[in-house]
């Protein structure tokens, strides 16, 4: 299968659904990473343009780890909005990565990023298929399934289904890891160590569905839908 995860951020990929992305090209699937934003204002100290060079090569490091593809489309942290651009360049996105599974940001999540990025993975879908909406990229033959990820700390997500990865979780550690700019910035700006978080919240969902290690996930309940079996792996 080919599988396309977007994060509205450098790390929220690795954080959310690194595990599974592992796990997914551990079975030989072709992943892509995509990450909207370019993260200029993660940092307590450097410029933008400054920190936004570190995160782009911090998440290239990542992707790397599991030698996933690697799209950066760098729209301006925390200002990313759905307009006619937007959708076109994620239309694009899609279309390049030619997806048969799709995982975004869920549409409960804290962030207006998350959200946006999220809905706009949802909103243009089937758009991807239509040829007459024209892009560098060739239409799609086929709407991909789009799964939700976590959000942050799980807060106002109900799980629907689970992935075990616990023989990926070290693979995933190692991506999160590769983000090293954020460790200050996470300690200062919401007090966490963000390894240590991010093993928390796997540790809580492996405990729901009785494995060590879990990524949790749900699927949009808009048509069109399609009766097959899971495509998580």
């Amino acid at each position: 299968m080919r599988v396309l995860a977007v994060g509205a951020h450098p790390d929220d990929l690795e954080l959310l659904c690194g595990g599974t992305l592992a796990k997914y090209a551990a079975q030989g699937h072709h992943v892509t990473m995509a990450v909207a934003t370019n993260g200029e204002v993660g940092s307590m100290t450097l410029p933008k343009e400054e920190i936004a060079a570190v995160r782009k090569a911090e998440a290239a490091a990542a992707a790397a780890v599991i030698g996933a593809d690697f799209v950066w489309m760098g729209y301006p942290d925390e200002f990313l909005f759905s307009r006619e651009e937007t959708r076109l360049a994620f239309i694009n996105l899609m279309r390049r990565a030619r997806p048969d599974v799709v995982i975004a940001h869920s549409p409960t999540d804290y962030h207006p990023d998350h959200r946006n990025s999220g809905q706009m993975c949802w909103d243009i879908r089937v758009m991807t298929t239509v040829p007459n909406i024209k892009t560098e990229y060739p239409v799609c033959a086929t709407i991909p399934e789009i799964f939700y990820m976590d959000t942050i700390a799980g807060i106002s997500f109900q799980p629907e289904q689970y992935v075990d990865i616990s023989e990926s979780f070290e693979a995933k550690r190692k991506m999160l890891a590769s983000h090293k700019s954020q460790g200050g910035w996470l300690e200062a700006q919401y007090g966490m160590t963000y390894l240590e978080f991010m093993e928390h919240v796997a540790r809580f969902r492996g405990l729901q569905c009785g494995v060590r290690y879990a990524e949790c996930f749900q699927s949009s309940t808009t048509f069109p839908r399609w009766c097959k079996p899971s495509l998580l792996p």
